[in-house]
């Protein structure tokens, strides 16, 4: 938890609103799968510490689309902070699941957050000129780089939590695509990586 919240000025109410949002989940998945039961036990470091890695590329105003968005992993977790650290930031999560959506907004009313959902698939969604898109386990990245494509700002970037596989994607994304690739080694998983991805173009 400290590796991954290193350099981040937490507040006591942002500590406050995931274990409320800890609470929530729990709750909520007795009845709908928005985490598996192999990693429920240990949500903390699997689930909201590792979403909680975005934070720090986080950008002071704009639009932050979460897509897939499901048990909020990242999307409520970013939007969470960023209600501390840059409540200019809305945070827009796209996810087609309508019980799952439920849950979303129904998070975003109890812990107050800057955010929204939208019931749809990512690729029915009209444009959205995001700063910042991020996804965690959705699609492969070729599938991720077209949505980013179609969504992102000219000055946006995308933010994927990527697996032990990440480089093998890397190497089949550029086979169609042409990208700014920055990699960032997680701090939850020593074997994934958050790429971090600016001009995105067809090649």
């Amino acid at each position: 938890m400290n590796q991954v919240l290193e350099g981040l000025n937490v507040s006591r109410e942002t500590y406050e609103a995931l274990e409320s949002f800890h609470e929530i989940i729990l709750k909520w998945n007795s009845r709908i799968n928005l985490v598996s039961k192999s990693s429920i036990s240990d949500i903390w470091n699997r689930h909201i510490w590792d979403s909680a890695q975005l934070i720090p590329f986080a950008e002071v105003s704009g639009k932050w689309l979460d897509i897939g968005s499901g048990g909020g992993f990242p999307g409520l977790i970013v939007a969470i902070f960023l209600k501390q650290l840059h409540p200019d930031v809305e945070v827009t999560l796209v996810e087609s699941d309508q019980r799952k959506s439920a849950f979303l907004r129904t998070v975003i009313r109890e812990l107050d957050l800057n955010a929204v959902v939208l019931t749809s698939r990512v690729e029915v969604i009209e444009t959205q000129r995001a700063e910042v898109l991020s996804a965690r386990a959705l699609a492969d990245l070729g599938q991720l780089l077209k949505y980013g494509d179609q969504h992102l700002s000219k000055t946006g970037k995308a933010l994927f939590l990527k697996g032990e596989k990440w480089e093998k994607e890397v190497q089949m994304a550029r086979d169609v695509w042409s990208f700014d690739l920055c990699v960032h080694k997680s701090k939850t998983n020593s074997a994934a990586a958050i790429l971090e991805i600016k001009e995105i173009e067809r090649v």
